[in-house]
């Protein structure tokens, strides 16, 4: 890790953890802050970390094993861009070094895998943090910043409504399957969690739900083996994203 007294001057040096679509997203946001680079990647499929070594646009070393990058001893910060069951075993290792982190959400797939995550990261002088950028986006942190002023008076009640459209083909198809993802609840709706305490600017006190699966891909049947050995192959997810591919060519 570079040290106090050169990182007025010297870079924040990322790596990222899972080059996938997310991998890449954040790979193209860091090369737009002034004294930020990405340096290493890890992913454990090799065209994941070929296409997510041309969105960092720069020279970048790449591994298949997390390990390895964390052994490097340049980084200041870690991405884990990576699957959601993949999650807490990546925060163990990463959190046993002095890295800052941040996790895109959620932050683990299971309550107890988050209870652990919070105990190691307690006491740790590096910031962690569960990227959930919803709140960031400028309509939403407009409306926050308004409701802040107390222009509305007191929140009494909020409602957020989403289309979703079709699922993103991701590697293995993970994100299908609820014991990949956490469910719809942790893996999508997180995010209006997230919102409602903002706006409410209060913390939940009792929670319902209730739902059902009417419609949402019923012919498909989810081998728990054959699943993760399709994940662990394409834990890079190989999708090639169309947003990349236009910002790229946007660019040229």
């Amino acid at each position: 890790m570079t040290t106090t007294s050169s990182r007025s001057t010297a870079p924040v040096r990322y790596g990222i953890i899972g080059s996938g679509m997310m991998g890449c997203e954040h790979i193209l946001d860091i090369a737009k802050i002034d004294n930020a680079e990405v340096v290493a990647l890890s992913d454990p499929v090799q065209s994941s970390l070929d296409f997510a070594a041309a969105c960092a646009g720069r020279p970048v070393d790449t591994y298949h094993d997390h390990r390895a990058l964390l052994e490097r001893d340049d980084l200041d910060a870690v991405v884990i861009a990576s699957p959601n069951f993949t999650h807490a075993a990546l925060l163990a290792d990463v959190l046993a070094t002095d890295l800052a982190v941040m996790v895109e959400k959620p932050m683990c797939t299971t309550v107890a895998d988050c209870l652990d995550v919070r105990e190691r990261a307690a006491g740790r002088d590096a910031m962690t943090w569960v990227g959930l950028e919803y709140r960031y986006i400028p309509v939403v942190s407009t409306l926050l910043k308004q409701l802040a002023t107390g222009v509305c008076g007191t929140t009494r009640m909020v409602s957020i409504r989403e289309h979703r459209f079709p699922f993103v083909v991701k590697g293995g198809d993970w994100n299908r399957f609820s014991e990949n993802t956490g469910g719809t609840l942790v893996e999508k709706c997180c995010h209006f969690f997230d919102l409602m305490r903002l706006v409410a600017g209060a913390e939940p006190t009792r929670v319902f739900a209730s739902g059902g699966q009417d419609v949402n891909h019923l012919d498909e049947v989810s081998s728990r083996r054959g699943l993760r050995r399709s994940c662990a192959r394409h834990l890079g997810q190989r999708v090639r994203c169309r947003r990349l591919r236009q910002r790229r060519a946007r660019r040229a």
